[in-house]
């Protein structure tokens, strides 16, 4: 019996060596991305291109101010709110990092839930996701007029030192910003379509998968998880240092 399975074991395909076996490898699906579903796959390679870009970022940043010859403005001090007529440095950073990151937590969640198939409590913790990652950027776009308006920070000038402190925070938090804006409304796509049971008849349309399956919501947790670590990086990097 067991030489009889061992006959009729289907083996794998050979592939030619060296670049065109790895070529032929990943097109035809045979092992590098057996059983994953390719928007999985894509998403990894879109978040691969995107931490080059955050790292040019963040490393562009780091040599801007390195190489200042003005003085570079003191984070506690520019980022502090004014609380009973006292100067807290750092307050509204220190919330929105832990919104953000209590947000990794509803996301896992919800991936979680969604594997169980639980439509009713993954539909909760992508919607608490959601409003938790707005949260993050209606404190960020308070923080942005506070800086325009109080401090006349702009992106091209600066009054409270070197000049390059506008233009490298504008584009970085920015560019953050963003990407969480895009997250939110991800989410929420896919928390309507978790409701409804898109996801459980594979009714036709976008962000969909395969029926019975809630692959979206685990590659909607990678987007997020990402957002959530390259803002750690941000926090440490441009607001600590």
């Amino acid at each position: 019996m067991t030489q009889a399975i061992r006959t009729n074991a289907v083996e794998p395909l050979p592939l030619p060596e060296g670049v065109a076996g790895i070529v032929s490898d990943w097109s035809s699906d045979q092992r590098a991305f057996k059983n994953v579903p390719w928007g999985k796959a894509m998403m990894w390679i879109f978040l691969l291109s995107d931490t080059f870009i955050f790292s040019s970022f963040l490393i562009s940043y780091m040599t801007v101010r390195m190489s200042a010859t003005e003085p570079w403005p003191n984070p506690s001090e520019v980022f502090a709110l004014t609380l009973f007529g006292k100067s807290v440095p750092l307050l509204l950073i220190a919330i929105m990092t832990f919104v953000l990151i209590s947000s990794s937590g509803t996301m896992a969640m919800a991936v979680k839930f969604g594997y169980e198939k639980n439509k009713k409590m993954t539909f909760i913790l992508l919607l608490i996701t959601a409003a938790l990652g707005a949260t993050f950027v209606g404190m960020q776009a308070f923080e942005w007029t506070k800086l325009i308006l109080e401090e006349g920070v702009r992106p091209w000038g600066n009054p409270m030192g070197a000049a390059q402190f506008g233009s490298v925070f504008f584009m970085i938090t920015g560019f953050h910003g963003t990407h969480v804006s895009i997250g939110v409304i991800f989410l929420i796509i896919v928390a309507i379509k978790v409701l409804r049971g898109d996801l459980d008849n594979e009714r036709p349309g976008f962000l969909t998968g395969r029926k019975g399956k809630y692959e979206i919501v685990e590659i909607m947790g990678l987007y997020w998880h990402f957002v959530d670590l390259v803002w750690v990086f941000i926090f440490a990097l441009f607001y600590l240092w």
